[in-house]
């Protein structure tokens, strides 16, 4: 196949630039599947990656992106095939190999889900790691007992791409969603998706305290440091918090109150090598319980290039719900 077009980061005295350059197929990485990416997205570690703030051992140039989808073209496992519509999430793609802002991606073929026939490429990219990675923080809160019954659930960063994907998903299961967001003018879009109430991310930012008003049976938290703290202080007795990002800080500045007086569990949250099993599982479960009407509402398609420029404003908070990228 010779060489593909893919969007280069490196890094250089002024910090870190990207181009849309040709790469040769040999530069792609290892792996028995090659796929023609036809979509990819923005995460909030595509962020770090582009502006050079990532805490990992990144190693520059790099062809970033952690997600992707497309049609496999070369295949030497037998479970795939050429023609088949297939989904990449994490795996290191995108920071420690190559990644999903290129026209065509080798990889190895464990890594690989097949698409839902419910979901277009385009749709499951505006479902991405952040909308997988919702999945994967309802399925833990239903594996430790939190019902719709046993009371309201939290979702933090709500009007992000977790968030979003999150208020959905749960005002679809019945759960009545509180969403915490510090943009106000996000409370209608919030509320189109199922948001119930609406409380600003300032009351969860100062510092918590050991133990506070119940006020949610489970949480689902993009933030951590203080805001995870007090969601934790917060959660009543039994509750489950699912515990997804750090854009708020590594930190978690908090109290064993939680765990020890309440018996709170926090479940962790990792999408990028989750088990292949937990992966099926919850795209499954997606492709079931997601409202494509809601995903449509929360996305905005952009050109493959937009993502350098996109980059600042999602880690500031400033991208509102899921963005797919058309790959040219």
């Amino acid at each position: 196949m010779g060489e593909c077009f893919a969007l280069v980061a490196t890094r250089g005295e002024g910090g870190v630039s990207a181009n849309w350059q040709s790469v040769s197929d040999a530069s792609l990485g290892d792996g028995d599947v090659t796929v023609r990416i036809t979509h990819s997205t923005i995460n909030y570690k595509d962020g770090l990656i582009l502006t050079g703030r990532f805490p990992g051992l990144l190693r520059y140039p790099i062809v970033p992106g952690i997600d992707f989808a497309g049609e496999v073209i070369a295949s030497h496992d037998s479970g795939l095939a050429p023609g088949d519509r297939v989904i990449l999430n994490g795996w290191g793609c995108g920071e420690r190999r190559p990644g999903g802002y290129a026209q065509r991606a080798r990889v190895p073929a464990e890594w690989l889900i097949k698409c839902p026939p419910q979901f277009t490429t385009a749709q499951a990219m505006a479902i991405g790691t952040a909308g997988y990675t919702a999945m994967l923080s309802v399925l833990a809160l239903e594996d430790h007992g939190i019902t719709p019954d046993r009371g309201d659930v939290l979702v933090t960063g709500a009007a992000g791409g977790v968030g979003s994907v999150a208020v959905a998903l749960l005002h679809r299961l019945g759960y009545r969603v509180i969403a915490s967001t510090g943009r106000p003018e996000e409370a209608d879009y919030l509320r189109s998706l199922g948001a119930s109430e609406i409380i600003a991310r300032a009351d969860l930012s100062e510092p918590a305290s050991p133990l506070s008003k119940e006020r949610w049976a489970g949480a689902v938290d993009v933030a951590g440091s203080h805001t995870l703290a007090n969601v934790l202080s917060m959660t009543a007795y039994g509750g489950c918090v699912a515990a997804t990002g750090l854009a708020h800080g590594l930190d978690l500045p908090a109290s064993v109150a939680p765990f020890i007086l309440r018996g709170v569990t926090l479940a962790g949250i990792d999408s990028v090598m989750a088990p292949r099993a937990q992966r099926v599982r919850a795209w499954a479960r997606l492709a079931t319980d997601l409202d494509l009407a809601k995903l449509a509402e929360m996305t905005v398609t952009r050109p493959l290039l937009d993502v350098v420029e996109l980059a600042p404003e999602i880690l500031a908070g400033k991208v509102r719900g899921r963005i797919v990228f058309d790959v040219p």
